[in-house]
């Protein structure tokens, strides 16, 4: 028997800790690579750390609710193969931990069905169903869809697909096409868009003799409130404003959006158009795109944007589009709506949270005109989006000024005074302006064929 030891891995830029959520195995249990053992949770993301070999779960080193470092040892497996050093250990588990996106060549499944064409195989099905990577592998293999794998009833700890219930499925379904390991009917024209419920907190409350109720704040909330009261406390803000004439480009939007849809796939919003012109504006005014470091200014390399997102539990979570100054318009809005679907679902890796350099909130979707977001640490400035209205203005005309409807939504920008002054903040916002008031649409419509 040799010893193999489970360490806690590198979690992304940033993350040094992390928190016991919840132990998947008990210690004495028989465990199978790539099993996932343990729920850990950070500041950025929760995740499963799946076990780097198999055999028995000889040693657990920390309980639910403490906090290990990065590198610390979790548990310790005996197995049958030779001994493996703590390095190797945590090279197999970061190597398991990391979501790798593997491509499948075009499969259909069932004459009788519409064809399914397995793109990418994600660690969660729409139903929720937790995936290792071993099983997605296999499922790749045998071309099982995620539809399919919503049918199947695993035998694991919470009901997890285990590798031998998915080889029994495989062997069913060439044998006996349409039935499941437990006899059920599948079927594969399940709406691949359902959306799994996420993981919520159970919220904690007790009452007081007048009838108030006081409720706990959940894991995400306290470190929310830690987060902001810390960005008060280390940047000095200022928020300045301007309203920007949107009409051309809402209605170049609404006249493409249906053929949009239906050539690329995704809906097009304006979240992807104000992040195209916003990294244009970055890259142009790069010390707006910049960290403070004591006394250092830090002036960064990539515009990489975060899109603040709210959850269905309340909370919000901040996906990061990499590079963004260097993606075409479609390429953003394919981006948007996939980080934007995955972070409701609870889906996101920890490296789509990171390494952001500059936030976008929109909280025009709740209806606000304007607001004074708080900057995202150690980013060094953040815009909010107001809603898009209908509102009379004043038009130049070469005969002159007139009043008519036009679309009007104003932009903030949250900048800390320590290394953006008011002269550069205004001078972004005026930029931003003038490039969201000259959209052209020609150039758009030309590069979508529509």
């Amino acid at each position: 028997m040799a010893r193999v030891d489970i360490l806690l891995p590198a979690m992304g830029e940033g993350v040094i800790e992390a928190t016991i959520t919840k132990w998947l195995v008990e210690e004495g249990a028989r465990v199978e690579e790539d099993d996932p053992i343990v729920e850990v949770a950070t500041d950025k993301v929760d995740t499963e750390i799946p076990s780097p070999a198999s055999g028995i779960l000889t040693g657990i080193a920390f309980r639910e609710g403490d906090i290990p470092k990065v590198g610390d040892l979790l548990a310790y497996i005996e197995s049958n193969g030779t001994e493996s050093s703590s390095e190797e250990s945590v090279k197999l588990v970061e190597a398991d931990y990391l979501e790798v996106k593997a491509a499948a060549s075009d499969t259909t499944i069932g004459s009788a069905h519409d064809e399914f064409i397995v793109s990418e195989m994600k660690s969660r099905t729409p139903e929720g169903k937790y995936l290792s990577p071993l099983v997605r592998k296999i499922a790749q293999e045998k071309n099982i869809s995620h539809a399919e794998l919503d049918g199947i009833k695993g035998s694991g700890m919470d009901g997890r697909i285990t590798k031998d219930d998915l080889l029994r499925f495989a062997g069913r379904r060439d044998t006996q096409p349409g039935i499941d390991t437990a006899g059920s009917a599948y079927t594969v024209d399940r709406d691949e868009s359902h959306e799994a419920k996420p993981k919520v907190e159970p919220k904690i409350s007790r009452f007081t003799d007048s009838g108030d109720e006081i409720i706990e704040m959940d894991r995400i909330r306290k470190l929310i409130a830690e987060h902001m009261v810390n960005s008060k406390r280390t940047s000095p803000h200022v928020t300045a404003f301007i309203d920007v004439d949107v009409t051309d480009l809402v209605n170049w939007r609404n006249l493409v959006k249906e053929s949009f849809l239906k050539k690329e796939g995704v809906k097009l919003t304006l979240t992807p158009i104000f992040l195209e012109a916003t990294a244009r504006i970055l890259r142009q005014l790069p010390m707006v795109n910049v960290s403070v470091d004591g006394t250092n200014i830090i002036r960064k390399k990539n515009i990489n944007i975060g899109m603040a997102t709210a959850l269905p539990d309340g909370n919000l979570i901040v996906p990061v589009i990499k590079k963004a100054d260097e993606k075409s318009l479609i390429g953003l809005a394919r981006e948007v709506s996939d980080l934007a679907s995955r972070a409701r679902k609870n889906q996101l890796k920890p490296d789509e949270i990171q390494g952001g350099t500059f936030t976008i909130t929109n909280y025009g979707t709740v209806g606000n005109l304007m607001g004074t977001p708080i900057i995202n640490q150690p980013q060094s400035a953040i815009l909010g989006i107001g809603s898009v209205r209908k509102v009379p203005a004043v038009i130049e005309t070469p005969s002159g000024d007139a009043i008519g409807m036009r679309q009007i939504l104003y932009l903030s920008l949250s900048y800390d005074h320590r290394v953006i002054d008011g002269a550069l903040g205004g001078m972004f916002l005026k930029q931003l302006k003038e490039n969201l008031e000259s959209f052209s649409q020609n150039k758009f419509l030309e590069d979508f064929r529509l």
